[in-house]
């Protein structure tokens, strides 16, 4: 059925309201730390890669869905900030690898911990509103 019906779009205007408000906190808590949304997302995503996985600026431009010369204008503004730090890569000469560096942990950490309890707030919502669209309603007459 290519079709939906007006409780499944209210189900998916709340799931997408719900992931609204979260990234919105998620700004605004960067913001108060001084930093953009990016730069958070962006320490967080390299404290947090899979185990083995180098901390290249290609990783990195992957992991946030960049093109590779905006990840590296994001970690020249990171690296200016001292929040992380370059060194050349090990197999490959033109890989340069980056790396939190102790305020970039300081503020990461602070900011994950916000996260954290803001998640224990409005992950129940998020939750609620997923499962609503995973579990799927009952068929009814579809709005087009």
């Amino acid at each position: 059925m290519d079709n939906l019906t007006l409780a499944e779009y209210r189900d998916l205007a709340r799931f997408r309201f719900e992931i609204r408000r979260f990234l919105q906190f998620s700004e605004q808590a960067a913001h108060a730390r001084g930093l953009e949304s990016q730069q958070h997302q962006a320490l967080l995503a390299l404290k947090g890669l899979p185990e083995g996985t180098p901390a290249s600026i290609g990783e990195l431009a992957g992991r946030l869905l960049l093109k590779h010369h905006s990840a590296v204008g994001l970690v020249d503004r990171l690296e200016k900030a001292g929040l992380i730090s370059r060194q050349p890569g090990t197999g490959d000469a033109r890989q340069v690898l980056v790396r939190l560096t102790r305020s970039g942990e300081t503020v990461l950490r602070r900011l994950s911990l916000a996260h954290r309890e803001e998640l224990q707030v409005s992950g129940p919502r998020l939750l609620a509103a997923l499962r609503t669209i995973v579990a799927g309603r009952p068929k009814e007459a579809k709005a087009s």
